[in-house]
């Protein structure tokens, strides 16, 4: 039996062998190499700051959205930074306003190292926040912090791309008395580092200009009555009332002065320079009434290009441009640009090409900074109020 079973095995080898002499089998065709997998884009960090809670909410928001369209953009038409394709990630933070706030919003981008931050919005949160970002070494620019010495403490990373409040607070001061015809002027500021910065420049220009101030009072940047300084200012009988501060206070303030019967011109710097001051004032604005300044301007050729941006604004976000969405704009694209110049993110290596920017083509116009990384040549924009509407008077530089 087991002899069997053995031939058995061995013809049925055997005849396995012969099948197989008889047929010549093909070689499997080799596997296709796998595709080498695209290498991923480098993720640049670029922080913004506002303050997109609290009473200027509004402002902080309209920021932040001109850094998301740069953003969005730049990463939609492809950004090459020494032959490598990276993409732009924008951290943005919400400092409230608030000095305490705004430097611990620095330390938390600092430590996430960001490639550069844009902001933050308030001088008085620009500047707390810069000290932390030069120990860092991340170049920061503010699309509108006005405090003259923002850009006057030694740092060689902070950038400004608006006027300063030197030249913003002297022009307001010169046109209230030499075009407003103002005699009697009364000025408040809200004790912020912004708001006591432009009221201090008015006056000096104001008292330079042969004006006579007749009353000088404060609040917050957070009060709603005002009925107290305002009652002290009425007996004084000024032509003119400017304040330093922001929107969210110069509308109820324009309410209360209508209710006391104060029918004196209204002055503001950028702060108050808004869209939503018209709504915040109401009926308490008749035409002509306020007059303010925008730290920068835009004139000729250029007011074509800043148009287009405020049409794609609108479409994008559905609301109108408040005050500085273009200069943040213009503020990320600038950053990025030197980046791309240097062939590198690396703070330390882009940071001498950003200081070196000179003529850079932006919507909000060219753009050269100085050695102190203030804006050259920076213009204001003188507007008044009419129908409800800001209306251009002039710009100047």
């Amino acid at each position: 039996m087991q002899f069997k079973v053995k031939s058995t095995l061995t013809v049925l080898a055997a005849a396995a062998l012969l099948v197989a002499c008889g047929k010549k089998e093909e070689a499997p065709a080799p596997a296709a190499a796998p595709a080498p997998a695209a290498p991923a884009a480098a993720v640049v960090k670029i922080g913004h700051v506002g303050p997109t809670s609290g009473a200027i909410a509004h402002l902080g928001k309209d920021n932040e959205n001109g850094a998301r369209m740069a953003i969005e953009e730049l990463n939609a038409a492809g950004v090459m930074i020494d032959g490598k394709k990276v993409t732009l990630e924008l951290m943005a933070e919400d400092d409230a306003a608030d000095p305490k706030q705004g430097t611990a919003v620095a330390q938390k981008l600092a430590d996430a190292k960001v490639a550069g931050v844009v902001g933050h919005l308030n001088s008085g949160t620009s500047i707390p926040a810069s000290k932390i970002y030069s120990d860092a070494g991340i170049p920061q620019i503010s699309p509108s912090a006005t405090n003259p010495k923002y850009t006057r403490q030694g740092f060689k990373t902070t950038f400004r791309l608006v006027a300063d409040d030197t030249q913003l607070g002297g022009a307001l001061g010169k046109y209230a008395v030499g075009t407003l015809k103002g005699k009697s002027i009364a000025v408040i500021d809200d004790r912020t580092a912004y708001g006591q910065g432009v009221a201090e420049e008015f006056t000096k220009a104001v008292e330079g200009a042969g004006g006579k101030v007749v009353a000088k009072e404060f609040t917050t940047d957070k009060a709603t009555d005002f009925n107290s300084i305002l009652t002290t200012i009425k007996g004084k009988k000024p032509d003119v009332v400017f304040f330093g501060g922001m929107d969210a206070v110069a509308g109820p303030m324009l309410k209360q002065m209508k209710s006391l019967g104060i029918k004196a011109k209204f002055m503001g710097g950028d702060g108050i320079c808004s869209t939503e001051l018209v709504k915040l004032g109401g009926d308490a604005i008749a035409d002509d009434m306020v007059f303010c300044a925008e730290a920068g301007g835009i004139e000729g050729e250029g007011k074509a290009g800043m148009e287009e941006f405020k049409t794609k604004f609108k479409a994008k976000f559905n609301a109108d441009v408040q005050v500085y969405a273009p200069y943040v704009y213009d503020s990320v694209k600038i950053m990025v640009a030197s980046m791309v110049k240097a062939n590198s993110s690396d703070p330390a290596k882009y940071l001498p090409v950003l200081a070196a920017t000179a003529d850079y083509k932006g919507v909000t116009g060219p753009v050269t900074f100085d050695e102190k990384g203030d804006l050259k040549g920076g213009a204001l924009t003188l507007k008044t109020i009419r129908a409800g509407k800001l209306e251009t008077l002039a710009v100047i530089r």
